[in-house]
């Protein structure tokens, strides 16, 4: 199944506004949040597993959400988010630039950065119904790494409105809720291929919108293989069984043919998983949420199911022990702002 629907009906009033924002954190990323409308917080959320690029649609009453630095070192998917507004109203402030969106409108913004949003109904909505109130939403979240322009570019579009009623931008549009409206009709099978797609078309609005020309940056095929590999590595962390073989035999490549492209751009194959998988690591010892679960259950989790070989790989990459990790990230917490 690629699809999940989440709905606060069956959770108690009281503790859906914490419920809700716990979903989000896991679905699309942590922030901290407030509403007038805790008391009967109200919101519903389908999530459309696109594999690198996941999909959630949003439907929620009004509520305003930070996220500080404290938050982002303790967890960052260090992506961009690219947000499409069906409903409502919504705002973003990062990078200096706030931006008001209006049905149609599409935003970016990085993860790994500060920012504020918030959303409102509109106020020329008459519609009464309860799952028509508030605001609705789709958002997509891409890697850092799956967008092929330099930082201090895309970082000019940051909270900048770009309108998708016309040109590429309402290709994309179109596509984004296509998928969500008719996802149920998805097979496995189509997730890849949509997936290449859903990427390709926002590479060409971020083009349209920096005026960037095509370049071999955009256009090589070899590039485009490279952050599939790459998409298809970051799924996969967890499989123990993740191997080169497994990922030539499934981008229909020879083993040196993978290792010549990693090589090209200064890393082994074995190296590149095994940094991803201990970053994901670090992470989790990073988030408060995750306290209760024991390292070597994290451990394996990623990929790691040898503890004395994880402990020694973390120590080798990051100076520290797991434990002391986690330690160190609880006591920089009690000073940092949140």
């Amino acid at each position: 199944m690629i699809t999940s629907v989440l709905r606060l009906d069956d959770v108690p009033v009281s503790e859906r506004f914490d419920f809700w924002w716990q979903a989000v954190a896991r679905s699309v990323v942590s922030v901290s949040a407030s509403s007038d409308r805790e008391a009967d917080f109200w919101a519903e959320m389908t999530t459309i597993d696109l594999g690198s690029v996941p999909i959630s649609r949003i439907k929620c009453v009004g509520f305003e959400a930070h996220r500080s630095m404290s938050r982002i070192r303790s967890s960052d998917p260090e992506a961009y988010l690219i947000s499409l507004v069906l409903r409502g109203i919504a705002g973003i402030q990062q990078e200096d630039r706030e931006t008001l969106l209006a049905p149609t409108d599409l935003m970016l913004c990085d993860t790994s950065l500060p920012y504020k949003a918030w959303t409102a109904s509109d106020p020329r909505d008459t519609a009464t119904a309860r799952h028509q109130a508030g605001s609705d939403g789709i958002i997509l979240r891409i890697p850092h790494d799956a967008l092929p322009f330099p930082v201090p570019e895309i970082r000019r579009l940051l909270a900048a409105g770009i309108t998708g009623r016309q040109g590429v931008a309402a290709l994309l549009s179109d596509l984004l809720r296509g998928i969500v409206t008719r996802s149920d009709e998805l097979s496995v099978a189509d997730v890849g291929r949509l997936s290449t797609v859903t990427l390709d078309l926002v590479i060409a609005v971020l083009a349209h919108e920096l005026e960037v020309a095509p370049t071999p940056l955009l256009t090589d095929p070899s590039r485009t293989l490279t952050l599939r590999i790459r998409a298809f590595i970051e799924q996969r962390l967890g499989q123990v069984d993740l191997s080169p073989a497994v990922i030539a035999a499934a981008h229909h490549i020879s083993l040196r043919h993978l290792y010549r492209m990693f090589q090209q751009e200064g890393h082994t194959v074995g190296g590149w998983i095994r940094q991803r998988r201990l970053e994901r690591c670090r992470r989790a010892l990073a988030d408060p949420r995750l306290d209760g679960i024991p390292i070597n259950a994290i451990a394996a989790r990623w990929g790691f199911p040898n503890d004395s070989h994880f402990n020694r790989t973390f120590r080798r990459a990051f100076g520290v022990t797991p434990a002391g990790y986690r330690w160190q990230a609880r006591k920089g917490r009690l000073i940092g702002d949140n």
